[in-house]
């Protein structure tokens, strides 16, 4: 009997790597916040909600001492406490305050920005348009700055059509920074267009690792069959960078750990892309090109579009 022929060698899967990726520097700086709080404080510190969007950076903290909550109310007296990078209402370090706690802030810079600037448009005697996702950490940090009624959601272009002002009213608009850049100019276009006296922040408000992220989704989507996203289901910008690929023409999956990735989907796909949302680590784009290359030969590539050399200051009182 003649041997059966071989099975005819599988091509080499081409994985594109999106530059930038993963951590952005208000990341960075909130993970050694909670790291240098238990270095200083000792274990356990507090953490109000999950620091950053990701269940690997959350467990990992967990096992150095951190401890996450929801609420103030859930944290012992005498422990430190660390607000999350998603910023917090007012009434949060107030409440602390109160109590006497030890917290630190890690809301990140950007975010800051835009609470600062919710105060002033306010000072000033306008209404604030909000672009953002209902519920999301941020939306409910910024609203936080300011008195219930002074603010009001926008989350699509049909929501613009249903806002109905005097037309003594002075408005101006801010968004969250973690939103898709392409949907909030859309958005923003139906505010000038119904309201042209509209006040725009002095900056864009998207943050740049945001920006950058979808920009190299946008370069490398076209030249890919498939596109992994890892990041958190509850990650915005994560699942932005989903959305980006997908009106690209091309097929993407948010994953949040290479086992979550089906063989199957490799099936007639010769390149392959992979980006990271700002919350995920480098380590988890590393694990999941090792899980590629465990169901076929890989032949790795990274594309950069921009070079990230963000960095953000710790606060004065890790530091001292």
């Amino acid at each position: 009997m003649n041997a059966p022929f071989p099975e005819p060698e599988q091509a080499a899967l081409k994985v594109l790597i999106a530059a930038p990726r993963g951590f952005c520097a208000g990341v960075d700086r909130a993970i050694e916040i909670v790291e240098r709080a238990i270095e200083r404080y000792g274990a356990p510190v507090y953490v109000r909600h999950e620091i950053v969007h990701n269940r690997f950076v959350v467990d990992n903290l967990k096992a150095k001492g951190a401890v996450f909550v929801e609420e103030l109310n859930e944290v012992p007296e005498g422990v430190p406490v660390v607000f999350s990078a998603h910023g917090v209402p007012k009434s949060v370090p107030a409440e602390a305050e109160r109590r006497e706690m030890v917290y630190v802030d890690a809301t990140c810079p950007l975010v800051s920005k835009v609470h600062r600037q919710a105060e002033r448009q306010i000072e000033a005697g306008r209404h604030i348009l909000f672009i953002g996702h209902k519920g999301h950490p941020e939306v409910i940090g910024t609203f936080g700055q300011v008195a219930e009624g002074e603010m009001t959601l926008v989350e699509t272009v049909d929501d613009v059509a249903s806002l109905d002002f005097d037309d003594g009213q002075e408005l101006a608009f801010l968004t969250q920074t973690t939103l898709s850049v392409d949907d909030t100019a859309a958005i923003i276009s139906a505010l000038q267009a119904k309201f042209p006296h509209i006040v725009a922040p002095k900056a864009e408000d998207i943050c740049y690792a945001t920006s950058n992220r979808q920009a190299a989704v946008k370069e490398i989507a076209p030249l890919c069959q498939l596109v992994l996203v890892i990041g958190a289901p509850n990650s915005s910008n994560s699942l932005r960078l989903v959305e980006v690929s997908e009106r690209c023409g091309t097929p993407a999956r948010l994953i949040q750990r290479a086992s979550e990735i089906d063989p199957a989907w490799l099936q007639d796909v010769d390149t392959i892309g992979i980006t990271a949302g700002a919350s995920a680590p480098e380590v988890l784009v590393r694990e999941v090109v090792y899980q590629l290359g465990e169901y076929r030969a890989v032949e790795e590539q990274t594309h950069v579009t921009t070079e990230e050399k963000m960095v953000f200051k710790l606060p004065r009182q890790l530091t001292d």
